[in-house]
């Protein structure tokens, strides 16, 4: 098994709902985003999946993200916009994105550089 890895970035602000402390208060974070992808075969130029294809996908996700508050997007009007369902809501959203022969096994998003949370199925 092939395994790729890419990261980018995003900004946007969120509130946590019925958290007692700083974070049900809106505020920002710049988050990374890491996910892992895997193959199982190698492309005629002996790559699991071109690393620009892969930061490209991940792009539209996260462009979905970027600047925005989290709060008002679909996914997250009714539960909170955490890091854990952020990283949970990348990978079902990448996932729909990725050739045929590749699939997603994990996304990593951290809110700070000390804090991150992960999703894999």
């Amino acid at each position: 098994m092939y395994e790729v890895r890419v990261e980018s970035h995003f900004s946007a602000a969120h509130a946590l709902r019925e958290y007692e402390g700083d974070c049900e208060r809106l505020h920002g974070h710049n988050w990374k985003v890491e996910v892992r992808l895997a193959s199982e075969t190698l492309n005629a130029q002996g790559l699991a999946v071109d690393f620009r294809e892969a930061r490209a996908l991940l792009g539209e996700v996260l462009g979905g993200l970027d600047h925005r508050l989290l709060n008002e997007l679909e996914p997250f009007r009714e539960e909170n916009p955490s890091t854990e369902r952020l990283a949970k809501h990348i990978f079902e959203e990448l996932s729909a994105r990725l050739p045929r022969g590749v699939r997603l096994t994990e996304v990593t998003a951290w809110e700070t550089p000390g804090s991150a949370a992960s999703y894999r199925l």
